[in-house]
């Protein structure tokens, strides 16, 4: 999916939601247990309930690599039942990849090159601090994203992206200013923590037309105002991801009902920041 299919699936359906499949295995409802893929059918019931509402789908694959075979067959399934909605939704490898160059072509190959591995993801999220040579492998290819992390939303943030330099440039800072020269605006993208939200004026200081993956709205206590407040552009600019709020609204049989008056809510809300910016 290019920059403008993006966009205009955001304004489509009037949302920047991403629902990250961090589907635990136990913590889905118990009766789904008795199912031949239990991950599988949890992730197909939530993707059904949350299409109208949802731009994105972000797998972390965490939760499908610690199961090994099993994990992966979810996964690749999982996969299978987006392909029938490409048009509807833009998926993310949430894998945190980065490594030396033809070691990275190999990571690339495994989320974009479906006659290889079985995946066709739109985006992969990687770590940028092997440099360019560990990153430019994922640009390579066609109508696909990288997602770089630049400054996160958990605690241990601190302890590296926000210290300086003798000059006084915050580490997320020189990955932002750095990373520019390997891709642009149409097929990379930056991580940036909800939790963070008062420091996205700083970051669109430094990237004002790059799309932003913010996490922590939800579970993590993010506001989603904040973070319009200070990273929303002229085309949105904006994909905030939900996983735990959403995934396990409910433990019941009503789970994905549940699931959806979440991304429903979340939505809503989207919409009226998008039309005070007037974007729609």
């Amino acid at each position: 999916m290019d920059r403008n299919q993006l966009i205009n699936l955001i304004k489509q359906k009037q949302s920047f939601l991403c629902v990250g499949l961090d589907s635990d295995l136990s913590k889905i409802p118990q009766h789904l247990l008795d199912s031949d893929d239990p991950v599988f059918e949890f992730n197909r019931r939530i993707i059904d309930a949350t299409l109208p509402f949802t731009v994105a789908y972000k797998p972390n694959l965490a939760f499908y690599e610690s199961r090994g075979a099993a994990g992966m067959r979810s996964l690749l399934k999982t996969m299978d039942y987006l392909e029938t909605v490409k048009d509807e939704c833009f998926t993310i490898a949430d894998a945190k990849r980065g490594d030396i160059g033809n070691t990275s072509t190999q990571y690339a190959r495994a989320f974009f090159d479906k006659a290889s591995s079985g995946f066709d993801f739109d985006a992969v999220t990687v770590a940028p601090y092997m440099g360019e040579d560990s990153v430019s492998p994922f640009l390579a290819f066609e109508n696909k994203w990288v997602i770089l992390l630049a400054l996160t939303s958990n605690k241990g943030a601190f302890d590296f992206q926000t210290t300086g330099d003798p000059e006084g440039q915050k580490l997320f800072a020189r990955v932002l200013t750095t990373s520019q020269q390997w891709g642009s605006p149409a097929n990379m993208m930056y991580v940036v923590g909800a939790t963070r939200a008062t420091m996205l004026a700083e970051v669109r200081q430094l990237v004002p037309d790059h799309f932003l993956l913010v996490p922590g709205v939800g579970a993590q206590g993010g506001s989603l105002a904040e973070v319009a407040q200070y990273g929303m552009t002229h085309d949105c600019g904006l994909l905030v991801n939900a996983s735990r709020s959403i995934l396990f609204a409910s433990a019941d049989e009503d789970f994905a009902v549940k699931a959806a008056a979440e991304a429903g809510s979340m939505q809503a809300e989207m919409k009226q920041l998008m039309m005070l910016k007037g974007i729609i």
